[in-house]
């Protein structure tokens, strides 16, 4: 429980420095998200989820 829980703050550490250094291009960028279908979203979350299972197995082998 404490990998899962420091890795989910590793992701919001992450996420808010993009938001804090680059402001305007990730307005930009949920500009672009809203145009997209959900299909296209679902995919895109579907694969970058299943990619990280594959860079934590990687890792923890």
């Amino acid at each position: 429980m404490t990998t899962f829980i420091t890795a989910l703050g590793l992701a919001i550490v992450i996420e808010g420095v993009c938001y804090a250094l680059f402001p305007d291009a990730m307005k930009k960028m949920m500009l672009q998200v809203l145009d997209q279908p959900a299909s296209t979203l679902r995919a895109f979350g579907l694969g970058a989820a299943v990619f990280g299972v594959f860079l934590i197995w990687l890792i923890r082998g």
